[in-house]
């Protein structure tokens, strides 16, 4: 029996071989087109993000995170909302700082009258006293024209001033759980008088016809 022959055509295989490195190839190249034209348009919209922040005056560091640019829109969206928020705020902060500058409060069972500095204030709208051993109002409170509200409640009060009669702009009077035992007839002057309370002084029975 004689030996068998192959015979190869090598030609042939290195035909397909080259086809097989030619395809590789091939995609090995739309492979890096792509990643360039992907990286391309990364680049293109980070910049596009910084133009728009820097339109926006946003600072650098509120885009980078760790030295990379960080296209959240939500950036863009909140960044030109906060100081329009920060800025109600600031006037809301400064509207109640100067309303306060109008109010006076005093509280406290070592409060047994009011203090002398008070006379002075005459600029004051309203009075916050509660919770004190004071007895009295003072005569001086005449002077407190553009008072609106004066709140006395729980305190140890037994009589209210003549002089309240000059308080023409009042609007409220608390004098609730006090000891008062009448009120002046004067009380009638306040012609904007709107709110009264006297409960809790027990022996109040009735009220000048005046008021």
């Amino acid at each position: 029996m004689g030996h068998q022959v192959i015979i190869f055509d090598f030609s042939l295989i290195r035909g397909l071989w080259e086809t097989r490195v030619k395809k590789s190839k091939e995609r090995q190249r739309k492979e890096r087109e792509r990643l360039e034209k992907s990286s391309l348009d990364k680049l293109k919209q980070e910049w596009n993000f910084i133009v728009e922040c820097r339109k926006k005056g946003i600072p650098p560091s509120k885009y980078l995170n760790n030295g990379f640019v960080d296209t959240d829109e939500k950036i863009l969206d909140n960044y030109g909302k906060t100081p329009k928020l920060q800025k109600r705020h600031a006037l809301s902060d400064e509207a109640n700082k100067e309303k306060r500058k109008f109010i006076f409060q005093l509280s406290g069972e070592q409060w047994m009258e009011f203090p002398d500095s008070l006379k002075e204030q005459v600029y004051l709208k309203e009075w916050h006293v509660y919770n004190t051993l004071i007895q009295s109002v003072p005569a001086y409170i005449a002077l407190f024209q553009d008072l609106r509200v004066l709140e006395l409640s729980k305190n140890q009060i037994n009589h209210l001033p003549v002089e309240i009669g000059c308080l023409r702009n009042l609007k409220v009077l608390n004098v609730s759980f006090n000891n008062l035992k009448s009120v002046p007839p004067e009380l009638g002057d306040c012609e904007n008088l709107e709110k009264l309370d006297l409960s809790g002084n027990m022996e109040i029975t009735e009220l000048p016809f005046e008021v």
